[in-house]
């Protein structure tokens, strides 16, 4: 599976891969170029797509924010060091919606606004959920 972002200009295109490639650390695999405009094709890892109803987005946006703020895509990327990638991510310029919180499925997952508009889920499993 691949998800594609379109970004709004050139400006954010540019942003959205310094961001992405150069401080996230996804590994660029293809880029290409002509005269319609540019596209690279950032290693993600392995993907999932994850569908949810209404009633569990928004349970999932109060576990991890408080309040309800994703649109109907959001993005998750497993992390080593939720808290410390959160701090780097946002010194690159990602706003911060909710700093890294344990969640009742037992990972730490912040929430931040990346380039080009996407809504980020940083999480970092801590094992196996308590009973």
């Amino acid at each position: 599976m691949r998800l594609v972002v379109t970004t709004r200009d050139r400006r954010d295109y540019d942003e959205a891969l310094r961001f992405y490639r150069d401080v996230l650390g996804l590994t660029e695999r293809a880029a290409f170029s002509s005269e319609g405009g540019r596209v690279t094709i950032l290693e993600a890892g392995r993907a999932t797509l994850e569908l949810a109803d209404p009633p569990h987005a928004e349970f999932i946006d109060e576990v991890e924010v408080g309040r309800r703020v994703a649109g109907h895509i959001r993005v998750a990327f497993e992390v080593d060091d939720s808290p410390a990638v959160t701090a780097e991510l946002a010194e690159a310029g990602a706003a911060v919606l909710a700093e890294p919180t344990r969640t009742p499925w037992n990972s730490l997952n912040s929430r931040l606004t990346g380039p080009a508009g996407l809504q980020l889920t940083l999480f970092t499993e801590l094992g196996e959920p308590q009973v």
